[in-house]
């Protein structure tokens, strides 16, 4: 089924200049020491721009938005969370109820009687704000098809942003449509969150196909930073295969970093905040400082 990777991704991404711990991690590779995490630089910001994308529902790409950001900022970098999917999980995930919202990302897309900070509101996380959506952004997809560079769209309205933020993190909608293309010609990097699944992993393919198209004939600087495996159990010989099969097809591209399943995650949807902040000790808030700091390793090392 896999033929290895078919996009435009460095090799090795983040293992030339790290230590090796000597530990053998989830994936069954030599677990890096990932550095400390680089402080903000002082100046002028330009965000770097990554998108959450997979077209099966429920392999966490919500939840790594979220955490992913709150890691981030935790370290002291000015992250945006864009809600890409007019179900509006992570708004919702992040206190803000989808039905009261007055404006969200889909009078930006629509609309320039509106600007980013009619929309943008501050989460409970100092550092972290959201770009709200709801289910108009549904009518969003088909009102654009006429438009002209229909596919720009989304790149118009985060354009003015990026001075503004550190990293931009785009949660895209379950779905390989325009709004996904949209997100994927606005963004530097995909990540791509994989359930450890066999029915998440046959459709990896697909998704790495519609990326090389993007590449090609929308955004030839698009670059993937890696696949995450999430909902891990590594009591059940299923994940460890999935797993297994993913890093054999991928190799390095494959985060070392591996998200466990736990009760935890969906604990924090219903508190309306991160795990960083809702079980700051916890395993989950622990995986997701060592992505944060691996994604910060491999921007660099891009």
């Amino acid at each position: 089924m896999f033929e290895g990777p078919q996009f435009a991704v460095p090799d090795a991404p983040g293992s030339s200049t790290l230590v090796d711990t000597g530990a053998v991690g989830p994936t069954g590779r030599p677990l890096p020491d990932f550095p400390e995490p680089r402080k903000p630089a002082d100046g002028p910001k330009h965000a770097t721009i990554i998108s959450m994308c997979n077209q099966k529902g429920g392999v966490g790409k919500t939840t790594t938005t979220i955490n992913l950001g709150a890691a981030l900022a935790e370290i002291g970098f000015k992250v945006l969370l864009v809600d890409f999917d007019p179900q509006g999980s992570l708004s919702v995930g992040l206190g803000v109820n989808p039905h009261t919202l007055d404006t969200s990302i889909y009078n930006l897309l629509l609309s320039r009687d509106h600007t980013a900070d009619e929309v943008i509101r501050e989460s409970s996380v100092d550092g972290l704000d959201i770009l709200p959506s709801n289910i108009d952004l549904s009518a969003a997809e088909v009102q654009l098809v006429s438009e002209v560079a229909r596919e720009q769209t989304l790149t118009r309205v985060l354009r003015p942003l990026r001075k503004d933020y550190d990293f931009i993190l785009i949660d895209c909608a379950p779905s390989l449509g325009l709004l996904t293309i949209n997100a994927l010609t606005a963004s530097d990097y995909v990540i791509m969150p994989l359930e450890c699944e066999f029915f998440a992993l046959r459709g990896i393919a697909l998704l790495t196909d519609t990326i090389s198209k993007v590449q090609d004939r929308l955004n030839p600087d698009l670059g993937v930073l890696g696949i995450l495996g999430t909902m891990y159990d590594a009591r059940t010989l299923h994940s460890r295969e999935v797993l297994e099969r993913v890093v054999q097809a991928f190799g390095d591209d494959v985060f070392h970093t591996v998200i466990r399943r736990t009760i935890k995650f969906p604990e924090t949807t219903v508190a309306g905040e991160p795990i960083t902040t809702y079980a700051s000790a916890s395993p989950g808030a622990d995986a997701y400082r060592q992505l944060a700091r691996e994604v910060l390793q491999r921007c660099e090392e891009e």
